[in-house]
């Protein structure tokens, strides 16, 4: 049996939520033929540097545009639209044809069953707990199998999705098995000072940043009684412009000025690996954010939180913002200063609503949840496995 995981994308962000499963997988059924498909050097890169020595033995295939009306397509539209990522599909055909599953992260791999009309089951990963709505849209019914972190994405999934209970898996958070409690920290929190993740999304009509982003910067330029990293998500600052499909929507992300990036207590991080590798989200002590999932993998420990509302959303009792109950909420800027303090002071109330938000995201349990997830793949397709009880040896 030959098993692919498609790592197709711009950044890096998404390799971690998979590869713990194929090195699971491999470990659980060496006779299956596990093959790692990328799509550019910084995804092949971040396999190795992810898996480390359990790496070696991956079978990666690096794949690439190889017709040339999809490589001109490319270099005219890529500054604004990732023509390179669907191309990847059309021109490696004879790759996906020869698997026997696909294990991918997004939901564009999808194009392969509705429109080239490979009949090759596509198992969903997904990649992140998060509450918004695009999560639980109608394509997360195509998949023939969907491996989800928690009850919430099982029970929205089936609510919202219409997808059937019996190709959905609750396995935990794969990602989470890169922690091995790690908690880093930057030369600049030497001095001790609670240190805030600003935490923004790209999209447009969601991201607090177009509207906000610069005040946000602003305003610890002046309260240096707090550090800032300022990790927004990768896409942010990915390209000139962001567009969003869900909502068809432009906007520029723009520059960050010198001064910010001079301050000693700002760090920036516009997209390296310790954006995506929870560096941030495990080393910080303050959240600030709007609809990233990764305020989840902030509440992997509980700490205090903070949301801007920078859209005037109408959001209790909204289902996709149900993480904003986790801190106070605010719809400007200027009112951080106490929102931080009140963050602060008021955690013990929140702890117990970010406690109850985690668990019905994310389901763990003593087994390392790669393995959970490998094993429901390896048992849906009838795969030989073995027993394990021993930990995942990867390492980050």
């Amino acid at each position: 049996m030959r098993i692919g995981f498609l790592f197709n994308h711009d950044q890096v962000h998404q390799v971690a939520h998979a590869l713990p499963i194929a090195l699971a997988m491999r470990h659980l059924s060496p006779s299956v033929q596990v093959v790692i498909a990328t799509t550019n050097p910084a995804l092949t890169a971040e396999v190795f540097r992810l898996g480390g020595p359990d790496a070696s033995g991956l079978e990666v295939i690096k794949l690439s545009l190889r017709r040339t009306s999809t490589r001109l397509l490319s270099c005219a539209l890529e500054w604004a639209l990732p023509v390179r990522k669907i191309g990847m599909y059309r021109d490696n055909l004879e790759l996906f044809r020869s698997l026997d599953a696909l294990v991918v992260t997004e939901k564009t791999s999808l194009i392969l069953k509705t429109r080239y009309g490979l009949n090759l089951p596509v198992i969903h990963t997904r990649h992140g707990a998060g509450d918004r709505a695009i999560g639980f849209n109608k394509a997360s019914a195509g998949f023939d199998h969907v491996l989800v972190s928690g009850p919430k994405i099982r029970r929205r999934l089936t609510e919202e999705a219409g997808v059937s209970p019996d190709r959905i898996s609750m396995v935990g958070y794969a990602k989470f098995d890169l922690i091995k409690d790690r908690r880093p920290r930057l030369p600049m929190q030497d001095d001790d000072k609670p240190t805030v993740l600003y935490n923004p999304h790209p999209s447009p009509h969601l991201s607090s940043w177009y509207r906000h982003g610069r005040a946000v910067l602003e305003h610890f330029l002046h309260d240096d009684r707090f550090n800032l990293i300022f990790a927004p998500h990768v896409m942010l600052f990915h390209r000139p412009f962001v567009v969003t499909i869900d909502k068809l929507r432009i906007d520029r992300p723009g520059l960050i000025e010198q001064r910010f990036y001079d301050a000693p207590n700002i760090h920036i991080d516009l997209g390296s690996s310790a954006s995506t590798d929870m560096s941030y989200t495990l080393g910080a002590d303050i959240y600030l954010g709007d609809v990233s999932s990764q305020i989840y993998e902030f509440l992997y420990r509980s700490r205090p939180c903070v949301f801007l509302n920078s859209h005037g959303v109408a959001w209790r009792d909204d289902p996709n913002y149900a993480h904003w109950a986790a801190g106070p909420v605010i719809a400007d800027p200027a009112d951080l200063g106490s929102a931080l303090e009140w963050a602060t002071i008021a955690h013990s109330r929140y702890a117990t609503i970010q406690q109850r938000l985690f668990a019905d995201s994310v389901d763990l349990t003593g087994e390392p949840s790669a393995i959970r997830a490998a094993r429901a793949v390896l048992g849906r397709l009838g795969a030989p496995m073995r027993t394990c009880e021993a930990e995942l040896p990867i390492a980050v």
